[in-house]
């Protein structure tokens, strides 16, 4: 696997845009994702009962569909709670797109982000897409407009890029996504969007995301908040012309090696840019008897507030994580954990057998002073392991989203 620069303009035939068209002040607001050729997609999407408009229509696409050639995304209204309008308004996006690109509306896919409970402004849609389409280009800085348009409060653009050789041919996969609050491990508002020029059936390519992301967004957590709209979409051309991959044969094995890297990494980037976030917080916990006891209490650490506040503070307030670890519902002996912190500054064993070592203050302050740290727990009971991603509570967190639709 060789890592690349780059998004989702990355694989072959695959063009972008990103413009601001005004349903924001002054942002990008609107991408446009566009295939030469029509896609084999899949998608998981979010888990609250309280689903977008967005959603239901890509879900109808992704399940009952054939193919998928463009994607429509939108920043600023998440066309969520919206009734049935809505749900028209996604049609109405789809066939601007469809009648410009000369491709059936059901080949369309549409995903928002922004504000719950207000209507989409289909004037400003309708031009953006007009915009959008004679701006189509398959450049790197196409990929990156389109990355900037659909960020909220993100404060950085977030793509990722590989390429793999399968069957003897140069296969690529590249990713952008947004997302840095309202996250939350359950089909982790995130939005996500992959290419591939890969050969690969649609069946395939469902079981690769849809095993994936139980390891990748559903192990971040931002604030404990699902949203309505959380939406994986990941389309796959066939321009590479590798042999297709119709099976869980060696090439399949690649392709999801592939995928990993580049949902883990933009899961990962999603973690440490939450909404005032001023750390990334990774926590593995090791020698679990079993993978789920393991995502249990990872899951349970790295979404503790008091945690999370502690790591804000750069103190080594190791209670908070074993209290965490207690009320996962996860069984373990709390007398045999070893709990280290780690950091570009170092690593420091904090607990041994569930005590405090003779740490030093210190030198804790200073591992957890770093932008990225990761907590260790090991539990002594098998070879079983999982990590999840976080970050810090800040008290811009709250300033954020008191007023975010201000």
């Amino acid at each position: 696997m060789n890592i690349i620069s780059g998004g989702v303009t990355a694989p072959n035939g695959y063009q972008a845009a990103g413009i601001f068209a005004g349903i924001k002040k002054e942002k990008k607001d609107m991408a446009l994702i566009y295939s030469t050729v029509s896609c084999v997609a899949a998608g998981t999407f979010t888990m609250n009962v309280v689903k977008a408009a967005p959603v239901k229509w890509d879900q109808e696409i992704v399940y009952n569909g054939k193919s998928a050639q463009v994607i429509v995304i939108n920043s600023g209204v998440a066309n969520a709670c919206t009734g049935a309008k809505g749900y028209e308004y996604c049609l109405e996006t789809a066939k601007a797109a469809a009648e410009l690109l000369e491709i059936s509306e059901q080949e369309v896919l549409v995903a928002s982000t922004g504000v719950i409970g207000q209507q989409l402004p289909m004037d400003i849609l309708r031009k953006g897409v007009q915009t959008m389409v004679p701006l189509l280009s398959g450049s790197p800085d196409a990929g990156k407009a389109a990355a900037e348009a659909i960020m909220t409060t993100d404060t950085i653009e977030k793509e990722a890029a590989v390429t793999i050789q399968l069957g003897g041919k140069n296969v690529t996969l590249g990713g952008m996504c947004k997302g840095s609050g309202m996250i939350h491990p359950n089909m982790c508002t995130m939005l996500s969007f992959i290419t591939t020029d890969a050969a690969i059936s649609k069946e395939m390519l469902q079981k690769a995301l849809s095993t994936d992301v139980q390891d990748t967004y559903n192990m971040v957590s931002v604030d404990g908040d699902t949203s309505t709209n959380d939406t994986v979409l990941l389309l796959a051309n066939g321009l590479a012309g590798n042999p297709e991959i119709t099976e869980e044969n060696e090439d399949y094995q690649l392709f999801l090696e592939a995928l990993n890297y580049i949902n883990t990494t933009l899961a990962k980037m999603m973690a440490g840019d939450g909404e005032g976030a001023t750390a990334l917080f990774e926590v593995k916990v090791i020698g679990a008897w079993s993978k789920e006891q393991a995502v249990k209490l990872s899951k349970s650490i790295v979404t503790s507030n008091l945690t999370k506040a502690a790591i804000y503070g750069h103190d080594a307030n190791w209670g908070r994580i074993l209290c965490a670890m207690g009320y996962s519902g996860a069984e373990f002996d709390p007398e045999q954990v070893d709990l280290f912190f780690e950091s570009a500054a170092g690593k420091l064993q904090i607990i041994e057998n569930g005590v405090a070592t003779d740490y030093s203050e210190e030198e804790a302050t200073k591992i957890l002073s770093e932008k990225e740290v990761t907590a260790i727990a090991d539990i002594k009971m098998g070879s079983a392991s999982a990590t999840a991603w976080g970050c810090d509570l800040t008290y811009d967190y709250v300033k954020i989203n008191a007023d975010y639709r201000s």
